[in-house]
């Protein structure tokens, strides 16, 4: 685009389109100002002519305090009724399988199968059903999940022998 340098002094915006100014430009008092004729009715006249009084719109009014911000909320919020019956459901699931281990090897392992399938679970309530029930599902089996590594862990440092092979 080619600037455009000078010219602009030169030239004047249409009448009725600056403000009023303190010192009028005008050769006769304001009283006494000509009318402006209109244009047959059904015409539209261009550019659009008003008064110099008219010519910005009134500000509105200052307000003590900002406007309020948005807000924005969760569609399907998370409610504590059903994540506290996913961890009671996710409790009951890793004690029944807990409990099917004799031994450290075999109740690591039950754990882990059971923290897999409770991700299962979690995956499709997560899509399909109650995500809070999902939530806590995914917090008991994690939580299951770390206690049985504090378990494992703690033999390992012990008897320095890796408990799960």
């Amino acid at each position: 685009m080619a600037e455009q340098h000078g010219g602009w002094a030169e030239t004047s915006p249409p009448p009725g389109w600056l403000p009023p100014s303190a010192a009028p430009a005008a050769p006769f008092p304001p009283s006494a100002s000509p009318a402006r004729p209109l244009p047959p009715s059904g015409s539209p006249s261009f550019p659009p002519t008003a008064s110099p009084a008219l010519a910005f719109p009134p500000s509105a009014p200052a307000l003590p305090f900002p406007p309020p911000r948005p807000v924005y909320r969760e569609p399907h919020p998370i409610r504590t009724a059903p994540l506290l019956t996913g961890l009671a459901a996710a409790a009951l699931w890793f004690a029944l399988f807990g409990s099917l281990g004799r031994d450290l090897f075999s109740y690591a392992w039950w754990t882990v199968a059971a923290a897999i399938s409770a991700w299962f679970v979690a995956a499709f309530l997560t899509l399909v059903g109650d995500r809070g029930v999902a939530v806590g599902v995914a917090l008991t089996s994690g939580l299951a999940l770390s206690i049985a590594a504090g378990f494992v862990g703690a033999r390992w440092i012990t008897t320095n022998d890796w408990p799960l092979w």
